[in-house]
């Protein structure tokens, strides 16, 4: 293996590092579906469906990951969300 592609590698597995934090979205009873939804596509720029379909898993299963990235891309976005009454938080 030659010198380049070790350096190559290293890159590589640092760019993966950088992207592995998660905002996870918790379920409550006080929040409406709509709410939900309007607040993720505001909030995480989700697709009307996208929105949809991670308001049901959060009310089915209890929580769900909707958003990745750098935990400085997420920190505003986790903000938002908070900011409208949603459990949420970055792991």
């Amino acid at each position: 293996m030659s010198t380049q592609e070790k350096v190559l590698e290293e890159v590589l597995e640092k760019s993966v590092d950088q992207s592995n934090n998660e905002i996870v979205l918790y379920n409550d009873d006080v929040n409406t579906f709509d709410h939900v939804i309007e607040t993720l596509i505001y909030s995480c720029e989700h697709t009307p469906l996208q929105a949809e379909q991670c308001a049901f898993l959060v009310h089915y299963k209890g929580k769900c990951t909707v958003k990745t990235g750098s935990y400085e891309e997420l920190v505003p976005r986790c903000s938002k969300l908070l900011q409208a009454g949603l459990s949420a938080e970055i792991v």
